[in-house]
C-alpha cells in the first residue's frame, strides 16, 4: 500500500510551507538542498520539518494539503503543537464589534 504525506515546513523567515508528497524523505531533502529554484522554500532556508501526516488515499491527502494551506499561522502552529482543542476557536472568523 502506497503512503502519501502532507507536511509543514518552517522556513528561516518564520513562514510555514505546506506540501504533499509520496516520498517525504526525498522531498524534504529537495527543499533543504534547494533543488527546485522555483520552490517557495528555495530562498527561505534553512528549513525544518515541523509536522507530517500519513494517508493511504492521495485524494484525501491533497484535499488536506489544500485545507491546511488556507489556515492562519496560529492554526498551523496549534496543529504542529498537537493543540487540537484550539483548532475550532482558531477557525472562527473575528468580527469587529463596532
Amino acid at each position: 500500500m502506497k503512503i502519501y504525506f502532507v507536511y509543514i515546513l518552517k522556513c528561516s523567515d518564520g513562514a510555514y510551507y505546506t506540501g504533499f508528497t509520496s516520498d517525504l524523505e526525498k522531498r524534504y531533502l529537495e527543499h533543504k538542498t534547494g533543488k527546485h529554484k522555483e520552490s517557495y522554500t528555495f530562498s527561505r532556508t534553512p528549513i525544518s520539518l515541523e509536522f507530517y501526516a500519513e494517508f493511504t488515499e492521495p485524494s484525501i491527502a491533497i484535499n488536506t494539503e489544500k485545507q491546511i494551506k488556507k489556515w492562519s499561522k496560529a492554526k498551523k502552529e496549534a496543529l504542529i503543537n498537537n493543540e487540537f482543542e484550539k483548532l475550532p476557536n482558531l477557525s472562527k472568523k473575528k468580527f469587529n464589534s463596532n
